[in-house]
């Protein structure tokens, strides 16, 4: 099986980093909570939209160190590969930030998968040439149809939504803090999962 799998939410966890860059940055109180929608809503609330769009731009290009993947990622490559599934990472993100220094994301999402030790050679490491960020959400529907993906692993709905992936192919959400329990479509056309553990005992059985 071919398994196209998204980057940012899905593979990079973000849990109480916009928190940690924005009181680095001096950009909220110190007692605010810690998840990135918090940090959003209140520099919005506060006229200060462009400092939020500033502050993912410099976490996704500058701060990829605080940020980690989730738990139970690496292992299930190591899953998929031994039962002899081909893995991509298929991702969509500009280059640049829209506002700040023009650091290179595509660059930094890849020395995280590198430092992660979740790319290179070796059974349990993802090809670094089978790992594809595009700029936008059509081109990377069009990337992992090329790919001829059989499965789809993505944190948004929309995204698996989309017409353009190949017919016929798994779509399963990955939503590890279930706010889509209730979406429309889910035990439809997407498979919910709340783990990478979730979704490796899945294989397991599937090879059992």
């Amino acid at each position: 099986m071919r398994i196209g799998i998204d980057f940012d939410n899905t593979i990079a966890c973000y849990d109480g980093v916009f928190h940690a860059a924005a009181l680095e940055r001096g950009l909220i109180p110190p007692d605010l909570a810690r998840d990135k929608n918090s940090v959003r809503d209140h520099l919005n609330g506060s006229g200060r939209k462009d400092d939020f769009t500033e502050l993912q731009g410099y976490i996704y290009g500058a701060r990829m160190d605080l940020v980690s993947p989730f738990p139970g990622f690496a292992e299930f490559i190591g899953v998929a590969k031994r039962a002899g599934h081909d893995l991509f990472i298929v991702s969509h993100k500009t280059r640049h930030p829209i506002l700040g220094p023009k650091h290179d994301m595509h660059a930094a999402a890849r020395a995280f998968l590198v430092d992660r030790g979740l790319i290179g050679e070796g059974a349990a490491k993802i090809d670094p040439a089978k790992v594809f960020f595009e700029l936008t959400k059509e081109e990377k529907v069009a990337r992992a149809a090329d790919l001829r993906v059989n499965m789809f692993i993505d944190d948004l709905p929309e995204i698996l939504a989309m017409p353009g992936f190949p017919e016929g192919m798994h779509k399963i959400l990955f939503d590890p803090d279930n706010q889509f329990a209730g979406h429309a479509g889910c035990g439809k056309e997407l498979d919910r999962r709340s783990s990478w553990v979730a979704i490796s005992a899945d294989m397991a059985r599937e090879q059992s």
